[in-house]
């Protein structure tokens, strides 16, 4: 059962399980806890999974004012020290690769290691575009189903929308208690549209592996090459037909890849 963590000013909803080394799980565009569940219950023999949902998602509120991957950077931040960990193995996808990639600039004492899935260091033109067009989206779909149907068409491979897994999605997302508002959804699109971190990348010192799918048509892999190009050290996989969030599609296979990433930074200290 997770809580609301008081950081900051803000009450963020928080999950954790399991016992090891620490590891934070930070979510995409509208993803909240339950988009980890497969590493929440996959690794939770190993480590301590704390999962939570951030600012405009879920269970989380979104305060007035302006949000940037640096201020969520310091919300996860201070989750992390409301839990009194010291530090933890980082995992963050799309928007919240954004925003592990502040973490690890911004309060680097608290970020053991990285793990960037479907990242990038600042939208090019056309994912701007592509941004742009998430903005409008659910004001323009006429229903939250052809939303979710419309936008799950950039996310999801071709094989989970034949097989009915993204079928399934839409139903849970449809019937979630904590569905994200129109203002929050397009606040988050608004983080990923202005997030740079071109020139700061080379200040990151933790070890870190970037994570591309093959077939992502969000941040193909030319994105993440860049982002690991520019962090000192760091290593870039491509995972072979996969799309954007491989840790839903093939949680098995990504648990093990990061398991044995974090084994690796483990043995070094």
């Amino acid at each position: 059962m997770g809580e609301h963590v008081r950081a900051g000013d803000l009450d963020i909803w928080t999950e954790q399980v399991g016992e090891g080394p620490d590891v934070l799980l930070i979510g995409g565009l509208g993803d909240t806890v339950e988009s980890w569940q497969f590493q929440l219950d996959g690794l939770a023999d190993r480590y301590r999974m704390t999962a939570f949902d951030n600012r405009g998602a879920g269970r989380t509120a979104m305060p007035e004012g302006p949000a940037s991957a640096a201020v969520m950077a310091d919300d996860a931040a201070a989750v992390l020290r409301a839990l009194d960990v010291p530090s933890a193995h980082v995992a963050g996808f799309s928007m919240g690769s954004a925003i592990a990639q502040e973490l690890a600039v911004r309060h680097p004492e608290l970020v053991r290691s990285l793990v960037l899935n479907s990242t990038y260091a600042r939208p090019d033109a056309l994912f701007r575009s592509q941004l742009d067009f998430w903005r409008w989206l659910p004001e323009a779909a006429p229903s939250g189903r052809a939303f979710f149907e419309a936008f799950f068409t950039w996310v999801y491979t071709p094989r989970a929308h034949a097989d009915g897994s993204v079928a399934g999605i839409v139903e849970e997302a449809l019937n979630f208690a904590h569905g994200q508002s129109t203002g929050a959804f397009q606040a988050q699109v608004d983080v990923c549209r202005e997030h740079d971190t071109t020139d700061r990348l080379p200040q990151i010192a933790a070890p870190t592996l970037v994570l591309a799918g093959e077939f992502d048509v969000i941040l193909p892999p030319r994105f993440g090459h860049a982002v690991a190009d520019a962090i000192p050290g760091a290593r870039f996989e491509v995972l072979p037909g996969e799309a954007h969030q491989p840790f839903q599609e093939i949680p098995d296979k990504w648990n093990a890849r990061v398991d044995a990433f974090w084994q690796e930074v483990e043995a070094r200290n």
